[in-house]
């Protein structure tokens, strides 16, 4: 079996490699602009890797699709910061380029998987969010945050549409905050551009400070990324077919806590690493607001917990990894491999 990842040098393309270089006979045809995170993989007979642009690559990209069984379309924008600062680059990238694979994927009569988001919920305040079911609510046109979470719930959509219309075989996932090595970067926490795990350790160590957002209340449920990485692996295998035209939440539902619990946490296990014990004893947790920290067009949802009994009952997945556990390996990966320089 051949599958093209588009995006794949990014935190999940990354993960993704690492479990079918392990596990499977899977050939991979990666595509992305940059393959710093790929050079344990690029002497594998079952892996090549291809330099380009999603924006330009068009007639390569259509050859990849027309000779691969199955395309995981994994280029995008996914950091809250992003979406405020470049709001029509992260629309023309998560929406349009992505259309165009979906239209290949339809033309040639592919398999496609594609990666959505916990965002398309929104401001839901349902207790426990489901795919077939929970309502899709989103905040006002001036609060641009929602950008990425529009772009994506209509690609899910038209995909939808196209297997309604056309037969086009898809499965949706909808990732709920992934965590672990590679998230981000020091160098996008140092920009304020990082995702809120990332982020508290660098803020820890540079600053012994810790913002919270609108005083941190707002609650998550984060997953292991190597939990996340099985759920997306039992999708690609599909066994019986049971992932045909299914959308799926993958995540961790006794994963959810606030951001100030998570800051609290995440403190307790940094300083259990002697190389973080000092910055983090010493740092203290302020509240700032949305308007400060990002500016006045973000807005926030205040909860986010799946459901994963499809997950569950389908396919037979079920996230393993508690909250203190995921922190402490996401921790001890930073401690070893990440930098100020």
């Amino acid at each position: 079996m051949k599958i093209l990842i588009t995006g794949i040098n990014g935190f999940i393309g990354t993960h993704l490699m690492e479990s079918i270089s392990a596990k499977s006979s899977w050939h991979v045809q990666g595509f992305d602009i940059k393959s710093d995170n790929l050079e344990p993989f690029m002497r594998s007979p079952n892996f090549k890797f291809t330099s380009g642009d999603i924006f330009k690559d068009e007639k390569w990209l259509e050859e990849q699709v027309e000779s691969s069984d199955i395309v995981l379309p994994l280029a995008g924008i996914a950091k809250p910061a992003y979406y405020l600062q470049k709001p029509i680059w992260t629309f023309e990238l998560d929406f349009e380029q992505n259309l165009k694979m979906v239209r290949l994927c339809s033309k040639y009569k592919k398999r496609i998987i594609f990666p959505s988001t916990s965002e398309v919920y929104g401001m839901s305040s349902e207790s426990s969010l489901k795919e077939d079911e929970s309502q899709l609510i989103t905040g006002p046109i001036n609060k641009m945050r929602w950008i990425y979470s529009c772009s994506k719930q209509m690609m899910d959509r038209l995909i939808f549409a196209y297997g309604q219309e056309e037969g086009l075989n898809f499965t949706l996932f909808r990732p709920f905050n992934w965590v672990g090595p590679r998230l981000d970067t020091f160098k996008d926490a140092s920009e304020n551009r990082a995702r809120s795990i990332t982020q508290m350790i660098y803020d820890v160590i540079v600053h012994s400070r810790i913002s919270l957002v609108n005083g941190g209340e707002q609650r998550r449920s984060f997953t292991w990324i190597g939990d996340g990485i099985e759920g997306l692996i039992a999708i690609i295998e599909n066994k019986e077919n049971k992932a045909n035209g299914q959308i799926f939440n993958i995540g961790n539902p006794d994963n959810n806590y606030s951001i100030k619990e998570l800051a609290e946490m995440l403190l307790d296990e940094m300083k259990k690493f002697p190389v973080y014990r000092e910055k983090a004893e010493k740092t203290v947790l302020e509240a700032i607001s949305a308007d400060i920290y990002y500016g006045k067009t973000y807005d926030d949802m205040q909860d986010r917990r799946p459901s994963v009994e499809k997950m569950e009952t389908l396919l037979g997945w079920t996230p393993r990894t508690g909250m203190r556990d995921l922190l402490n390996r996401t921790i001890s990966w930073y401690a070893d491999q990440e930098t100020l320089n």
